[in-house]
């Protein structure tokens, strides 16, 4: 799978809500009532990289769950990145 370049990202980060590039990732935090309610999302997002063969960098800080994506065998943003993402807002 191709990276995809600058422009490319831009268009599909268009289509997401609350997502920005930092660093060569796609990255979201998400808020949450409590810690719990953060480790649900967090396993939630689990069986999802799983079944897309696809696995984000999670960092939990008790109530936000940071997501970072990228594809380092492309070398950077694919369309996988922006379906996971996708996917991650769906699961909140």
């Amino acid at each position: 799978m191709a990276a995809l370049n600058p422009q490319q990202a831009q268009e599909r980060l268009s289509k997401l809500s609350g997502w920005k590039i930092e660093n060569g990732e796609l990255v979201k935090t998400f808020g949450f009532k409590d810690f719990r309610e953060s480790l649900g999302f967090v396993n939630r997002m689990g069986e999802a990289a799983e079944s897309a063969g696809h696995h984000p960098d999670i960092d939990i800080r008790y109530n936000r769950v940071r997501l970072a994506l990228v594809t380092h065998d492309a070398g950077g943003l694919t369309d996988q990145d922006f379906q996971l993402a996708a996917k991650a807002d769906g699961l909140v």
